[in-house]
């Protein structure tokens, strides 16, 4: 699963990352950090090799 470590994320501008998921998995409201919607992500991992922001954790649940 991916999870997001927001400490890391500017959040001053478009997450470039969202252009990059297949899924659509990835939005963002304002500038704010970047949200999953862990019922589109299939876990292709592009997120977290284009941004270090995204952390692909195993066995983790979603909330």
């Amino acid at each position: 699963m991916i999870e997001i470590r927001s400490e890391f994320c500017p959040q001053n501008h478009p997450c470039p990352v969202m252009r990059i998921c297949p899924e659509g998995a990835i939005s963002q409201q304002g500038y704010g950090a970047p949200i999953i919607d862990h019922e589109k992500c299939t876990g292709c991992r592009k997120c977290s090799r284009a941004c270090s922001t995204f952390e692909w954790v195993e066995n983790a649940k979603a909330v």
